[in-house]
């Protein structure tokens, strides 16, 4: 092999024995910067055990993943936030700006199969700002949701969602779905993404995803942080209740402003992400690292 990446921090453990086997070099692509997700969950904690424990688990997260980093013959990262961290670290290793891509031929919207409105989030409750996030929404709509001024169905989706999420469930307002067999029809079946990120980093490829299916999508600054957005042209920026609640009032009340959103993002994508042009900025860098 001339290049092997690995993808995650979790795989790390086992560079020490890549590097005995091969002189290929080793490339580590950061899905986020692991130990802020921590640090950013502990600072949401009321809690202040949680929230100790929470900070602890950070330091000691950094200090591996710091030391794991230094190691790399390059490092791959999906925003320029990520860029920024790693380089106030001085860590010497070649690090590279690539979004995330997708296979644009895989997501064709289809409006006439799309109900409006709706709201809906998908995504696994087992990655923690996701439960965070969506627990903090919930929590703040759930009586607007149900029988509020939000005359708006809600949809949550996704895998790992516990069993007392059920307690939320409103029929005929507030569904509460689990695993769905085809994500991508989901996310055509309903017109207003929510992505309520409180903490956590990296691309959110579910955005990117929905933004692919002309979502009209709601997301903190956090959720969108990486992506090359316009507040208002292709998503719509919330950071509070209030400013939640004023984007989902003005998307329930107007579809083309919602249709209008969806296809800007569309064309976010089909310029920032599609896998083609991608892909040749990866191998551009692999052969760059091959070079040097």
């Amino acid at each position: 092999y001339d290049i092997v990446q690995f993808e995650g921090l979790f795989v790390a453990a086992y560079l020490a024995a890549v590097r005995k086997n091969t002189k290929a070099k080793i490339i580590f692509r950061a899905h986020n910067i692991e130990h802020l997700v921590w640090y950013r969950l502990a600072m949401q904690k009321a809690d202040p055990f949680k929230k100790i424990y929470l900070r602890l688990m950070a330091k000691r997260i950094k200090t591996y993943e710091l030391q794991q980093l230094k190691h790399f013959d390059g490092i791959i990262v999906f925003t320029p936030q990520d860029e920024t961290v790693i380089r106030s670290y001085d860590i010497k290793v070649p690090v590279k700006i690539l979004p995330i891509s997708i296979d644009l031929h895989k997501y064709a919207p289809d409006h006439t199969k799309t109900e409006f409105p709706s709201l809906f989030f998908l995504g696994s409750l087992a990655w923690m700002p996701n439960r965070e996030g969506i627990e903090w929404f919930i929590e703040n709509f759930h009586a607007e949701l149900n029988g509020g001024e939000l005359r708006v169905k809600f949809y949550l989706a996704g895998n790992d969602i516990p069993e007392q999420f059920d307690d939320y469930e409103v029929p005929g307002k507030i569904y509460i779905q689990g695993e769905v067999d085809d994500a991508l029809d989901f996310v055509n079946s309903k017109s207003i993404m929510i992505v309520p990120l409180l903490s956590g980093g990296g691309m959110r490829v579910k955005i990117v995803e929905g933004m692919a299916m002309q979502k009209c999508i709601i997301s903190t600054s956090l959720g969108a942080e990486g992506i090359n957005y316009r507040d208002g042209h292709n998503i719509l920026i919330a950071d509070n209740q209030q400013e939640f609640n004023a984007a989902i009032k003005r998307c329930i009340a107007d579809e083309m402003f919602c249709r209008t959103v969806g296809a800007n993002a569309r064309t976010l994508v089909e310029e920032y992400h599609n896998v083609e042009g991608v892909t040749d900025m990866l191998t551009a860098y692999y052969r760059q690292l091959l070079d040097a």
